[in-house]
C-alpha cells in the first residue's frame, strides 16, 4: 500500500475524555472513528488490525471442532421472555419495537437465540456433543461508555454456545475451551492469566476469565506467588484469615458504649481495647429485585471488607445499593450498633462464613449505645453462612498455602458452564440413553474481537504511540522516502517496494516533512521503518526497530535480503 493513497487520518490530539492509550493511540493513527458515544468505525488500519485477530480466533476455534454460523443482531423479545431475562437483564439491554409494535431486543449475549435454533431438532444424545460459534456485533447500552474500545456499547465478539447430554461432557468442552483460549492469546503474544470469576448476568454454575495483564486494566486480579491459582477480586477466595494476638476473654454480656464509638470499627476496637479481628461490622444495603426491594444487613469481621458482588450474589438481588438512616430504622435494623445477636423477627441477614463457630466476639446488641461482648457464633443456621469478604493482599492461597499478591488486568474473554438453566426455561430437549427426556446441558464462550485490537496497545506502546507485534500489526514495513524530490531516493524506495509483498509494506510517499513522516511511523506503530534518505549516496539505508526506537544502517545491496527475512 502506498501512503499516498491509504485513508489514515492522523492527528496530534487526543479526544480530550481520552485516558488510555489505547483510546489516545486508536483515535490518534486513523485506525477508529468515533461516531457517537461508545460506538465507533473501524477505518482500514483498524479494520487490518481487526481481521488478523479476527482470524486466529476463528483459526482456533474451527480447530476445536466448534462450527460457524450467524445470528442476527436485532432478537425477538420473546425468546428473552422465554428464558426469563427479558424483565431482569437491566438497563444495558437496549430494547425495542417495530412499526407493528412487536417487541426486540439489540443482542448483547445469544444464549436465548441459540437454544431456539437448536429445540425441537437436535433431539437425540447420539447428536451430541454440538458447538455452534459467531463472531458478530453486539450492543450493549452502557451507562458509561468509556476507554473506547475497552468499553463501548457496540462491539464484536466470539461468541460459542456448545449442548451436551451430561455434565461431563460440558466440562470436558470446557477444559477445551480453556486451551483453546489459551492459544489464541498465546498466538496474540499477550501476557495473560485465566481466573476464577463471577458468572454475572449470564448465570451458571462456574466460570473462568481470561486477564490480559496491564498497568490500565481496570479488574483487580488476585494471583498467588507459588502457584497457578489466580481469580478476579469478585470471585478471589482464600484460606480463613487467622490471627496472632489474644483473644479478648469474657462471658457474654451487654456492654454500654457511649455514642461517640458508633461511627467506627475502629473505635469500638480502641474502646474496647481489642483487636478489630476478634469484632463484628454491619453493612446495611437495599438490594434491589425484579418486583421488590429489601434492607439486607451483611456481618462480616471488623478488620475484613465487604465484595459486593458476593454480597449480591448471597441474596440474589439484582443490584445493591446504599440505604437511609431512615429505611435501615424501618426495616428494623439499628445502625451503628447492628449485630447478628438478637435481631428482631424476621429482617434479612448474611454472615461471613470465616465467623462460622468462632468465639470471643464483639458486635452490636441492636440498641442504641450498647455491644454484646462474648459473642459466640453457634446458633445460627447453615443458610446465613456465605462468602462475603474481599481478598487483600497478602491474604493465604487457598490452593497451596502461598502468598496471594492483587495485580490488574484486563478481561478478554470469558467462559461459562451453563448447566441446564437456559433449556429448562426454554424447554428444550433430548432423550437420554435411557429414552428419558431432559434439558440440555449447556456451556458458553466468549472472547471480545474488537476489544482486544485495544488491548494490543495497552499491553505494548510508549509515550509515542502504538508498538505492534507480526502478529497484528497492520504492515511489517514501513518504507519512508525522506524527501521524494529527490528521484534517486524515490526511484530505489519505489524499486524495493515492488519487490516485496504489498500486504506486507507501506511506501510512504507523501509530498511531506522527513520529521513529519517520523512521527507518523513511531504513532503507527509498525515493527520497522526503511528510511531512505541523504545516506543513500554512500550506498546505505537506515534501518529502525519500532519496539526499540534502535537504528542500523545496512548497505543498500543487503537491503532486500535483510527485508526478505524480516517479512517472512
Amino acid at each position: 500500500m502506498r501512503f499516498s493513497k491509504l485513508y489514515a487520518p492522523t492527528t496530534k490530539d487526543a479526544p480530550k475524555d481520552a485516558t488510555l492509550p489505547s483510546h489516545k493511540f486508536l483515535i490518534r493513527g486513523g485506525f477508529v472513528k468515533q461516531s457517537g458515544s461508545g460506538l465507533y468505525s473501524f477505518l482500514p488500519l483498524g479494520k487490518i488490525v481487526l481481521d488478523k485477530i479476527r482470524d486466529i480466533v476463528k483459526e482456533n476455534m474451527d480447530a476445536s471442532g466448534a462450527q460457524e454460523i450467524q445470528m442476527g443482531v436485532v432478537t425477538n423479545a420473546d425468546l428473552w421472555k422465554q428464558s426469563g431475562r427479558y424483565d431482569v437483564f437491566g438497563k444495558e439491554l437496549c430494547r425495542l419495537k417495530d412499526r407493528k409494535n412487536n417487541e426486540f431486543v439489540l443482542g448483547p449475549t445469544h444464549e436465548e437465540v441459540v437454544v431456539d435454533i437448536v429445540r425441537n431438532i437436535i433431539t437425540s444424545y447420539k447428536q451430541l456433543p454440538l458447538h455452534l460459534y459467531q463472531i458478530t456485533t453486539k450492543f450493549r447500552d452502557e451507562a458509561r461508555p468509556r476507554f473506547g474500545l475497552l468499553r463501548g456499547r457496540e462491539f464484536i465478539m466470539k461468541d460459542g454456545y456448545s449442548f451436551h447430554d451430561s455434565l461431563e461432557s460440558l466440562k470436558a468442552e470446557f477444559d477445551l475451551m480453556e486451551k483453546t483460549y489459551r492459544d489464541i492469546l498465546t498466538q496474540l503474544g499477550l501476557e495473560f492469566r485465566v481466573v476464577d470469576a463471577d458468572s454475572g448476568a449470564i448465570g451458571g454454575s462456574g466460570s473462568k476469565e481470561f486477564m490480559v495483564l496491564a498497568d490500565n486494566g481496570e479488574d483487580d486480579i488476585v494471583i498467588c506467588d507459588s502457584c497457578k491459582y489466580a481469580a478476579n477480586i469478585e470471585a478471589a477466595k482464600r484460606t480463613k484469615r487467622t490471627s496472632q494476638v489474644e483473644p479478648p476473654e469474657a462471658d457474654f454480656a451487654k456492654f454500654y458504649t457511649p455514642t461517640p464509638v458508633k461511627d467506627s470499627i475502629r473505635h469500638i476496637a480502641e474502646f474496647f481495647k481489642v483487636d478489630e479481628f476478634y469484632t463484628i461490622k454491619s453493612v446495611i444495603k437495599k438490594a434491589i429485585y425484579k418486583d421488590e426491594e429489601k434492607i439486607i444487613s451483611f456481618f462480616v469481621r471488623g478488620c475484613d471488607t465487604l465484595q459486593e458482588t458476593k454480597a449480591q450474589n448471597a441474596c440474589g438481588a439484582l443490584e445493591l445499593v446504599d440505604a437511609s438512616e431512615e429505611e435501615v430504622r424501618n426495616a428494623g435494623f439499628n445502625p451503628g450498633f447492628c449485630g447478628p445477636v438478637g435481631l428482631p423477627e424476621g429482617v434479612e441477614f448474611y454472615i461471613d462464613e470465616e465467623l462460622k463457630e468462632e468465639t470471643n466476639l464483639i458486635c452490636g446488641a441492636n440498641e442504641d449505645n450498647y455491644h454484646f461482648v462474648g459473642v459466640s457464633m453457634f446458633n445460627f443456621k447453615d443458610s446465613r453462612y456465605k462468602d462475603l469478604v474481599q481478598v487483600d493482599a497478602g491474604d493465604v492461597c487457598p490452593k497451596c498455602k502461598g502468598k496471594l499478591s492483587i495485580t490488574k488486568g484486563i478481561e478478554v474473554g470469558h467462559i461459562f458452564q451453563l448447566g441446564q438453566k437456559y433449556a429448562s426455561a426454554m424447554e428444550a430437549k433430548f432423550l437420554d440413553k435411557n429414552g428419558k427426556s431432559q434439558p440440555f446441558f449447556m456451556g458458553c464462550y466468549g472472547i471480545g474481537v474488537s476489544r482486544l485490537v485495544a488491548v494490543m496497545i495497552e499491553a505494548s506502546h510508549d509515550e509515542k504511540g502504538c508498538i505492534w507485534n507480526k502478529q497484528t500489526t497492520p504492515y511489517l514495513l514501513d518504507i519512508i522516502v525522506s524527501n521524494v524530490k529527490d528521484e534517486e531516493q524515490l526511484k530505489f524506495a519505489e524499486d524495493l517496494y515492488e519487490k516485496l509483498d504489498a500486504k506486507k509494506v507501506l511506501l510512504d510517499d507523501r509530498k511531506e516533512r522527513f520529521g513529519f513522516k517520523i512521527k507518523d511511523f513511531e504513532l503507527l506503530g509498525f515493527p520497522y521503518a526503511l528510511v531512505v534518505g541523504k545516506g543513500l549516496k554512500d550506498g546505505k539505508v537506515e534501518l529502525i526497530e519500532r519496539k526499540s526506537l534502535e537504528k542500523r544502517m545496512i548497505l543498500k545491496e543487503e537491503i532486500l535480503s535483510t527485508l526478505q527475512e524480516i517479512l517472512s
